[in-house]
């Protein structure tokens, strides 16, 4: 009996050292497992704040986006516009430069034309002024009288001729204006 009840005693101690053992072991692992714990939390808080700050650096991207586009297509509505103007401007200034040409050309003819005349007009009253000349001393206060109404259609005939004239230099300059203006439209980029 008093040897059973050593090697129970035995057996008791042996199984208290297991347990004393194992209880330090479970702790160990409890302070392990709460250290995990910790940093899984402090992980997890990370986690959720690099969440937010990536859906706010999307949102803040998607505004930034949508400005980008908005302003985008107001510049090229309005670069849209610009040229469309231009072009408008163009084709009306092209339009008044060629009735300009087309009235320098009306002009031209008009003062050829005058001068041709003018010049037959010169040769009609020399040859009538030498026929004059030639006819009897009767006729002198009649001659006189002619020639005294040539020369005076002569000075209508040249003060019509310097108008045209006048005209023509204006034409000229108005065209030279114009074709200054057509080569300051060309060396624009927008129209290039």
């Amino acid at each position: 009996g008093v040897f059973l009840y050593n090697h129970l005693q035995q057996k008791v101690r042996n199984a208290e050292g297991l347990a004393q053992k194992y209880k330090q072991q479970q702790e160990a692992l409890s302070a392990q497992l709460q250290v995990v714990y910790e940093h899984r939390s402090r992980l997890e808080r990370s986690l959720q704040k690099e969440r937010g700050e990536h859906k706010k650096t999307k949102e803040d991207f998607l505004v930034y986006k949508l400005e980008a586009q908005e302003a985008l297509n107001k510049e090229k509505q309005d670069s849209m516009n610009r040229y469309g103007a231009l072009s408008s401007q163009h084709k009306i200034l092209k339009n008044q430069h060629d009735d300009v040409k087309k009235q320098l050309l009306d002009l031209q003819l008009q003062h050829n034309s005058l001068k041709l005349e003018h010049r037959k007009s010169l040769e009609t009253h020399s040859q009538k002024f030498t026929q004059l000349q030639q006819e009897k001393d009767s006729e002198v206060t009649n001659l006189q009288d002619t020639v005294f109404k040539l020369r005076e259609e002569n000075k209508l005939l040249r003060k019509a001729h310097q108008e045209v004239h006048s005209q023509l230099l204006n034409a000229q300059a108005q065209m030279e204006e114009f074709r200054q203006l057509k080569e300051a439209l060309q060396k624009m980029p927008g129209l290039r």
